[in-house]
């Protein structure tokens, strides 16, 4: 673990490779799993401003879920998260002709129809922000459904903060990320 600025980071951001493969897992992170995806406070008010737009994008499965129990939940334990539909599927998930799940939020981005991607979370994954009082923690989140893309990432020799780029920068800023990646290459030396 190191410290930049008010996050604590997880070395393996650095030290392990991912690249999503979604030939072989099909987009299992959006339909497996027990939860929602989490959602920021921001995230909230920008679900409710854009599912009418995104929601000819959506199964009808999704927008009964949404209908039922918003375009966002709080769990027991006060955390925002995504609806399921039936305890399984995210209920922005879409799938397209080979049976990969999408999300019917980034779809819409896609089209010029919204200007918000998805869930920071979802842009992020497999790293996982844990928000503190005082920093927060940057961490690898291993799933063995990622297990193709953690190979893939070997193959290509991509590391975890290179494949979030984008979105590392989207949390935390672009001076964050350079002083990331000024760490991983002295990391590396």
């Amino acid at each position: 673990m190191f410290q930049l600025g008010k996050t604590i980071i997880s070395e393996d951001i650095i030290e392990k490779d991912f690249v999503c493969n979604l030939s072989a897992c099909k987009g299992a992170c959006c339909i497996d799993g027990e939860a929602g995806a989490p959602l920021e406070e921001s995230e909230v008010q920008v679900l409710k401003d854009i599912y009418p737009i995104v929601k000819p994008y959506l199964r009808k499965e999704g927008i009964e879920a949404i209908e039922h129990h918003g375009t966002h939940i709080k769990t027991a334990n006060g955390e925002l998260e995504t609806p399921l539909i039936d305890g399984a599927d995210c209920a922005y998930v879409i799938f397209d002709e080979k049976g990969t799940a999408m999300c019917a939020i980034e779809e819409a981005y896609n089209q010029g129809e919204v200007d918000w991607k998805k869930p920071v979370s979802c842009h992020l994954y497999p790293i996982r922000v844990q928000e503190y009082t005082e920093f927060s923690a940057v961490n690898y989140h291993r799933w063995e459904i990622c297990d193709d893309a953690c190979e893939l990432g070997k193959e290509f020799q991509v590391p975890i903060y290179k494949f979030v780029k984008e979105a590392l920068i989207r949390k935390f800023g672009d001076d964050w990320y350079l002083e990331l990646e000024n760490i991983a290459s002295n990391m590396q030396k």
